[in-house]
């Protein structure tokens, strides 16, 4: 993914949290250019009262929207409007959307229909069609402040995460199969933007790491990790569970 220069962020306060704003926008920025920041809600309920102080520090515009009959939450549609009329203007390339609502996968899927790149910010209970209908998607507990010092630096154990973690060796050795050169060995880069555009939701953080080349070296029995001087030092790496078992394996020098 190359920088983006012009990113529009639109925020249903109605289903995120505000403690976390603060650091999504600052991860939403390691992509690129901010230019549009829109929070959008009832600001009268009470359940909102807490965003004002936010919105105003974080120079987000609150864009008001009253809930015309008891119950029923008109908060998204007037997002879903703002968005398209914004992606009309032919200014924009990317859009963020933060949101744990699955109500906005039809939304995404149009804007990534035309051609912008489409990034979702959610909850790890965000349902899937949500988080496949974007480029991206990242989880909310993966970038609060705190996560990093929390986080085991060891492969997760949880169960769940077991399970999850599975299809990303899955899919590093599908990586490894479809990109590797004469030499058998995959560009770390490549495969880590291979895994994104297959899963969205992917980060390493979810495992326990802060870089794929650290979830690569916690699995020495499954990959090879060496930097290459013939493609000006790059970081390349090799699956080599299969060799192993058949005892094909042999280890190549750190500098190849």
């Amino acid at each position: 993914m190359n920088t983006l220069q012009k990113i529009a962020v639109v925020i249903d306060a109605d289903n995120t949290q505000i403690s976390k704003i603060a650091d999504v926008l600052r991860e939403i920025s390691t992509r690129g250019r901010i230019v549009v920041k829109r929070a959008y809600g009832n600001w009268r309920k009470d359940s909102l009262k807490n965003w004002e102080v936010e919105i105003k520090r974080l120079a987000i515009k609150a864009e008001q929207q009253f809930d015309y009959v008891t119950g029923k939450n008109a908060t998204d549609m007037a997002l879903v409007i703002d968005t398209i009329e914004l992606l009309y203007s032919n200014i924009y390339d990317a859009f963020v959307i933060v949101s744990s609502d699955s109500d906005y996968t039809p939304l995404a899927i149009k804007l990534h229909e035309s051609g912008v790149y489409v990034m979702g910010v959610g909850e790890k209970k965000t349902p899937e069609s949500f988080r496949n209908a974007c480029d991206e998607f990242l989880f909310l507990e993966n970038i609060s402040a705190v996560v990093e010092e929390e986080l085991p630096s060891s492969p997760a154990s949880d169960a769940g995460e077991k399970n999850d973690i599975a299809s990303i060796h899955n899919l590093l050795k599908k990586a490894w199969e479809a990109f590797q050169d004469e030499d058998g060995y995959t560009n770390v880069a490549n495969a880590g933007n291979f895994i994104k555009r297959t899963k969205p939701d992917f980060d390493c953080r979810t495992y326990g790491f802060t870089k794929l080349s650290e979830l690569l070296r916690a699995y020495p029995d499954r990959y090879e990790v060496a930097w290459s001087k013939k493609y000006s030092e790059t970081l390349m790496y090799k699956y080599i569970e299969s060799q192993k078992r058949t005892g094909k394996y042999k280890k190549l020098p750190t500098k190849r």
